[in-house]
């Protein structure tokens, strides 16, 4: 199935101070992947890369990539690279944080879209031909900072829509 993420509202470029009176000056947001093909940032500390960085003071971010989905025990369960969490807790991750000079990535937020919260009706139509599921969401959360936690309806509208 083909996943189409619509951000908007990204948590600006420029975030601070933090408790320990820090400024971080080149915050950017991309999305967790287990897969090195695409322009990969290594996260330290964390088993997961961050693909697709935009620059947060960016109006609104794009990503497009593939998932799959099946049946497993009763229910549905989704796989590839841009998908983490054990079954029944999958979900498409967000990381937040300081692009540094050495090229990582200094993670101040990270944030799920949880992929049990579409609609089956919705899951249905996105997978047929010429079809995509689409995500819509801003990326600063209530406190003006980098979405953190589960981003879920109504902060994320899915719908399935053609090509």
């Amino acid at each position: 199935m083909h996943v189409v993420i619509e951000a908007s509202h990204l948590p600006g470029r420029r975030r601070g101070p933090d408790s320990e009176g820090r400024w971080y000056e080149n915050v950017h947001v991309g999305l967790c992947s287990r897969s090195a093909d695409a322009v990969a940032v290594v996260v330290p500390g964390r088993p997961w890369l961050a693909v697709g960085l935009v620059p947060g003071d960016t109006p609104e971010a794009r990503w497009e990539f593939d998932i799959t989905v099946k049946p497993a025990a009763g229910m549905t369960d989704f796989g590839g690279p841009f998908v983490r969490g054990n079954r029944g807790d999958r979900h498409i991750g967000f990381a937040s944080g300081d692009l540094l000079a050495n090229g990582t990535l200094h993670l101040l937020a990270g944030a799920k879209l949880r992929l049990d919260d579409v609609e089956p009706d919705t899951l249905r139509a996105a997978g047929q031909a010429g079809h995509r599921l689409i995500a819509r969401l801003a990326l600063t959360g209530p406190r003006s900072g980098p979405r953190g936690a589960s981003i879920r309806p109504p902060d994320v509208v899915w719908s399935a829509e053609p090509v």
